[in-house]
């Protein structure tokens, strides 16, 4: 499990951002050249491990993880990091199916900047936190 699965997993198990962007132009990694816009690519930043917990079995975890949208328009790219931020921050539990012990939490928006083929993109980052086996 890792933060970007976990955030995946949210983004791809709503219905409000499927309404917006279709499940299959939901990537981790990169986007493949030619990408039909919009899309969302899910990419890890940073991760913090922590103490080991219950005899060094399984490890705390905090993965900053960013979300870009890459969009057709500006107005389109806006809306739909808004419902981002409305599907994944915010969120603790058993989320998506991948533990009980998770937590994601908004961290920050990146700057609007323009993305390939003049496409209009921002970044929203998430810290998330799970607890993962060593």
């Amino acid at each position: 499990m890792s933060g970007v699965d976990i955030i995946g997993a949210l983004l791809r198990g709503s219905d409000t951002i499927a309404a917006a962007v279709p499940v299959e132009r939901i990537k981790a990694g990169s986007l493949p050249d030619n990408t039909v816009l919009p899309a969302l690519l899910v990419r890890s930043v940073s991760l913090v491990e922590r103490q080991m917990l219950r005899r060094g079995t399984w490890v705390r975890q905090s993965e900053r993880i960013a979300v870009t949208v890459r969009a057709g328009s500006y107005r389109e790219q806006r809306e739909i990091l808004r419902l981002v931020r409305n599907v994944c921050a915010g969120q603790l539990g058993a989320l998506a199916g991948l533990g009980s012990s998770v937590s994601s939490q908004s961290a920050g928006t990146g700057p609007d900047v323009r993305g390939p083929a003049d496409s209009f993109e921002q970044t929203q980052d998430f810290k998330v936190s799970f607890n993962a086996l060593t």
